[in-house]
């Protein structure tokens, strides 16, 4: 089988390695972080690679290193191969291995925001954290930076403060170790935003399993299967989303 996998670039190391253990040929393409802060735009890129994968010709599957990202995923139709999705919130539930436990921890500590390798080495961002949900710090900073420009910075604060009121609920920094490079800087950032913001730190252990399973075409109850055709509809409930 030869798999088109369309990824963030946050999960550049884990997907790279399941890739090269993978018994399919897997072509891997990376979009920068922080697309799914507009939807829409997120949307658009995927379904082009969608396209892409149906003009080549030579690909029996397209996989999307991905989950619903801020709806991002409501709307994506498959083309002439079968579109295969995690069933996730986010990149999240893909580092923690599946919604079992992303639901556990989100249920442990709704307030955490997460730290991965990738990020904190790829990020432009001052606080280079991922939050559990779709909305991150580095994405309030630049929000931040486009009101500033817009209206100044004491509108820009204000919007801030009414719109993105996530620290006050924040309790936790949690780096996922996956395992597969030299961790220290994500998790020395982690551990440093846990204390200057007075959260407690936590490092736990990453898997990789729904990621291996994404590549390695073994797709069960944990993936969004979509024939040709098919379209991704937003279902609201522990399913995430459907085919229709």
């Amino acid at each position: 089988m030869r798999i088109l996998c369309v990824a963030c670039d946050v999960m550049a190391r884990p997907v790279y390695l399941a890739a090269a253990h993978s018994p399919h040929v897997v072509n891997v393409v990376l979009e920068p972080f922080g697309l799914h802060v507009t939807p829409k735009n997120l949307r658009e890129v995927l379904q082009s690679h969608i396209h892409k994968a149906d003009q080549a010709g030579n690909y029996d599957a397209v996989v999307l290193a991905y989950g619903l990202c801020g709806k991002a995923a409501h709307g994506l139709m498959a083309g002439r191969i079968p579109l295969v999705i995690p069933r996730a919130h986010d990149c999240i539930t893909l580092f923690l291995g599946g919604r079992t436990r992303y639901n556990a921890e989100f249920a442990n500590c709704p307030g955490t925001n997460w730290y991965v390798q990738d990020f904190v080495e790829r990020g432009d961002y001052e606080t280079n954290s991922l939050a559990i949900g779709a909305f991150t710090a580095g994405d309030a900073e630049t929000l931040y930076a486009v009101y500033l420009e817009k209206y100044g910075a004491d509108n820009a604060t204000y919007l801030m403060e009414v719109m993105q009121a996530w620290q006050e609920h924040y309790e936790r920094a949690a780096y996922i170790d996956l395992g597969n490079g030299n961790g220290v800087k994500a998790s020395e950032r982690a551990r440093n935003d846990a204390q200057r913001r007075g959260w407690r730190f936590e490092c736990l252990a990453g898997d990789l399993a729904l990621i291996r399973r994404l590549l390695n075409a073994t797709w069960d109850a944990d993936f969004l299967i979509l024939q040709p055709g098919q379209t991704v509809e937003m279902t609201g409930d522990g399913e995430i989303f459907r085919a229709v």
